[in-house]
Formats: structure tokens, sequence, C-alpha cells
């Protein structure tokens, strides 16, 4: 018998291991598909993900666009789960393919307690860093003790941030410049010496630390949650009440102003315009006959502080040639007021009855027209008066139509109905006691709020402040706000990727435009799905 070749042999094993390495190539092979059909699937999913955010962000924009009466029928922009939890954006049978979103916005009680509702925030409720020295200038230096009511500021950041902002190169009290400080650093930079562009820019600035600008709230969500744990050098502050949670960008914003426009969009009347025919016109149409005399003729002959007995405004001639001797510095002004109006003498000139039943003017002859060098003064008294509790059935359309500001927009006042307690104490010409009494009578929530309520005025009318102080305080207060930030999360009901968007809404212009976009999805969901809403029916 012939003995066996040893390559037999060989050979056997050469094709044994070259079906092993074939085999382990198709596995492999296998295996580098499936890993890329789910790196691809979830590609997919991130991607419906941020579209499903995105289309949350844009349905904010046209809701705030609506005339406010239509948003405050649809439910509000404050607290509207049926509005802002989980909208479907993309059906699916399967839980992970229905896309939706969710609009999420913190809300702080009156004892610094966070927790969560369904809506958007309003700027006004946020101090405006970049009207900071505008009020400086306003209010005599006052800056730096606006800055000073936030928890944990000192006085060497504060007058820090001042020089960051401020134009000059000149060093405050504590502050730093160029030429002390940031010139030193490794590498040196300047100051900004303008208007910041982002909040997160404080982090430039002498002594201002991540710890302070945010607190414990690293996912950026507006709440501690249970896994947040506080950093060493944040157990190092006052954090009573939960005041540094969020850290100083909490309370802090670029971007609030409000529109100065009446209920119908169109400008507010002017109060100070130097046509005082056509002022007359114009408040006759939202006031009355009575309030438009007695606003003319306060503007030609300014406030009487006597004591002789008011007349009636039905006997009073108007003469519109006459120029205004006096300028309102605030509607307020008007409120409890008197006017003395010196009687008409003969001239070529045909005053305008006040009442006019319908502004005619006197028939040739009429006794008013001629006047009487003897007669007396007529004393007329403000339509307004100051009488607390009942100011609700003037203030509000006096308000709404009217302005001593002719400026479209108004930006940097505080709303007080919204904003936090180390806000309002840093409000100029805000006594503390009358910022806990705001903290704990008001509503928050403006739909379906009383129509007083809607004005920083109500606190005068509530008896909370004096005329005075209100003529003090209402360059700096509101409770309006036409801008809105919001944070929206785009996800889907059977989890997975998630995407989150923080944006600034301003609704002063039309259609809304957003001023400011960030991206915090690589901070996750922010919120668990099932607080967001999900919808598990297969």
């Amino acid at each position: 018998m012939t003995d066996r070749c040893p390559k037999d042999g060989m050979v056997l094993v050469l094709v044994l291991v070259v079906i092993a390495v074939v085999a382990l190539a198709g596995l492999t092979f296998s295996e580098l598909m499936l890993v890329e059909r789910k790196a691809a699937d979830l590609s997919c999913r991130q991607a419906q993900a941020r579209c499903s955010a995105d289309s949350g962000l844009q349905m904010v924009r046209l809701f705030m666009a609506q005339p406010i009466e239509t948003i405050d029928q649809s439910g509000g922009w404050y607290d509207n789960g049926a509005q802002f939890q989980r909208t479907l954006v993309a059906d699916s049978d399967a839980a992970v393919e229905r896309g939706c979103f969710a609009v999420v916005a913190p809300t702080v009680d009156q004892n610094g307690g966070r927790d969560i509702r369904f809506g958007i925030d309003n700027e006004s409720s946020r101090l405006n860093l970049n009207t900071l020295l505008a009020t400086d200038e306003s209010e005599g230096g006052s800056a730096r003790e606006i800055l000073m009511q936030l928890p944990n500021m000192t006085e060497d950041t504060a007058d820090a941030i001042l020089d960051w902002i401020d134009s000059d190169e000149i060093q405050r009290e504590f502050g730093a410049e160029a030429a002390d400080y940031y010139s030193g650093l490794d590498p040196p930079y300047a100051p900004k010496n303008g208007p910041l562009e982002t909040v997160e820019e404080l982090l430039l600035v002498r002594g201002v630390t991540p710890e302070l600008l945010f607190g414990a709230d690293a996912n950026h969500n507006g709440i501690v949650d249970e896994n947040e744990t506080a950093a060493d050098a944040l157990l190092e502050l006052d954090t009573t009440g939960g005041s540094m949670d969020c850290g100083w960008a909490a309370y802090l914003t670029l971007y609030s102003r409000e529109s100065n426009l009446g209920p119908d969009g169109l400008p507010k009347i002017d109060l100070n315009q130097d046509d005082l025919e056509q002022l007359h016109d114009e408040l006759q149409q939202v006031l009355g006959a009575e309030a438009a005399t007695f606003v003319v003729a306060y503007r030609q002959n300014g406030p009487y502080s006597g004591d002789r007995t008011p007349g009636q405004s039905d006997d009073v001639e108007l003469d519109f040639e006459q120029k205004a001797k006096h300028e309102l510095k605030s509607i307020l002004d008007l409120i409890g007021a008197k006017v003395e109006i010196e009687s008409s003498k003969e001239s070529g000139s045909s005053p305008r009855q006040g009442s006019g039943g319908g502004g005619g003017r006197q028939p040739p002859g009429d006794s008013k027209e001629q006047g009487n060098d003897d007669s007396e003064p007529t004393i007329l008294e403000s339509p307004f008066p100051n009488t607390p509790g009942s100011m609700g059935d003037f203030l509000p359309s006096l308000l709404e139509n009217c302005t001593t500001d002719s400026r479209s927009t108004i930006p940097g006042r505080i709303n007080i109905n919204q904003a936090p307690r180390e806000v309002l104490a840093g409000i100029p010409e805000m006594p503390a006691e009358v910022g806990e009494q705001i903290l704990a009578t008001r509503e928050p929530n403006p739909t379906g709020a009383d129509e007083n309520r809607l004005h920083a005025t109500w606190i005068l009318d509530a008896r909370i402040v004096t005329l005075d102080q209100m003529k003090a305080l209402l360059p700096y207060v509101t409770c309006g706000g036409d801008v809105y930030r919001a944070q929206v999360i785009g996800y889907a009901d059977g989890g997975g990727p998630a995407a989150r968007i923080e944006a600034v809404i301003d609704a002063t212009e039309q259609p809304a435009q957003v001023v400011f976009w960030r991206d915090l999805s690589h901070l996750g969901h922010g919120y668990p799905i099932e607080t967001l809403g999900v919808e598990t029916t297969e």
C-alpha cells in the first residue's frame, strides 16, 4: 500500500483555517453592519428629536405672535399644559418613533422653592444687565446697590461687572480695568467696555465663578435635581432659601423689553405731543371729553396747588393756539391733580369748548367766546381721583392707551408679578417691606387675572405704596414684558435620544424673532419623559 504524502494533511488544515477566517470575517462584517444600522437608527431618532424641538420653538413663536386675547383664550403662556405639554409632531404605531415636544419653565414660590410648569418665562422678571448703566446715570450711582441684592454678591465683583460693561477705562472704587488686572492675566485680555452679548460672558469678569453664575444646576433645567450635588465652593456660600440653586444666571438677562403700543397695535397717545388739538381729539375718542379737556388744560397751565373750589369742565373753553407750558413726567401726574384756567379774553381766536358735544366752535357773539376780563379763573379737578381701591376704574384704560414716553419699546423694566425676591429688592426706590407685600399678594399668572393686576399700578390701588412712591417706581416696574425665554425638549414616547434647546423670543416685533438660541442636548433631557408626557399605547 502506498504511503500518503504529508502535504495532504496540511491542505486540510489550511482549508479549515481559511474557512474559520472567512467565517470570522463574515461575523465581523455582520456585527459592523448591525452596529451601523443601530447608529443610523440612533442618528435618525436624534434628528427627529431635534426637528421636534425646532417645531416646538416655532410653535412658541407663532403662539406669541397672536393678539393677547387669542393667547388668553388658548390658555395663556404662563402655565398651559394643554398647549405646551407633550405636543405630538410625528405620529407612529411604534412609541420610539412618535416624536413629541414639551415646553418647560421653572416656577419659584414665595419662599424660593422651585418646581416646573409647562409654559415660558417672561424676561422682564429678570434684571437686565445692559440697562444697568442707564439706571446708574438716572439714579445717581445705584447700579452697584442693585447688583448687591443678588445673593453672595460683593462690592468688588459688582464694581468689576460695571467696569466690564461701561465704555471707559476709569476704574470704579472696587472695580477692575485692563490696566491693573486683566492685562496681567495669562493670557491677558481686555474688558468688553460695552454691552454684554451673553450672560456667560460674566465668567471673564474678575470674581465671577461658575459656582456663582450657575449654582448647583449642572444641567441648566432651572431646578436642582436629586443627582445634582453642590460643589465644594457652593458649600461656602449663603444658600438661604435656595437662592443659589441656579446661581446668578437665574436672575439676569440681556433682552427684557416691552412694547409701548396700544391695544390696537398702534402707538399710544403721547401726552407730551405739541399739537394740543390733536391730543384732545385722540383722548376724547378713548377717554372721553372730560379727560381730554383736563389733560390739555394741564399741559397748558400746569398743576394748581391752591384751595379754591373746582368748577365744571362743561364751562371750560380751550384755546388750542395756546402752547403747552408744562410737560408730564409721568401719567400719574394726572391723578388727583387740579388745574387753574384763566378766563378767555376777547381776541381774534375762537377757543373750542372742552366738553364740546362733538367739539364744535362757539357761534359768533357767544358770551363765553367774548370772555370777561373780570371773570375769576376756573379750577378743574382731575377726572382721575387719588382714591385707592377705585383706581381700577380708570387706570387700566389710561395706561393702555396713553404714554409720556415716545419710544416704541421700553427696555429693562421689572415685572413685579413674576420677579423673585432678589430682583424685587434691587428695584430703585423699592422699600423692602413693599417687596414683601408684593410677594405675598401678587398673581404671577396673567391669564384670567383682574384687569387692574395687569399693570404695576395695582400696588397703588391696593394701598401697598403711596402715589409719590408709585411715581418714583413707575420708570422701573411693569406687569408686562414682551420678550420670553423658552426651553423646548424634543423626544419620543418610547424614550431614546432627546434634543433640548433654550431660546429667547422677542415678541415686540412681528413676527416674533429668536434673539438668542443655544443647544442643551449634551446636558440630557433635563426632565423625566414621564413628566414631559408620554402616550404608551402601542
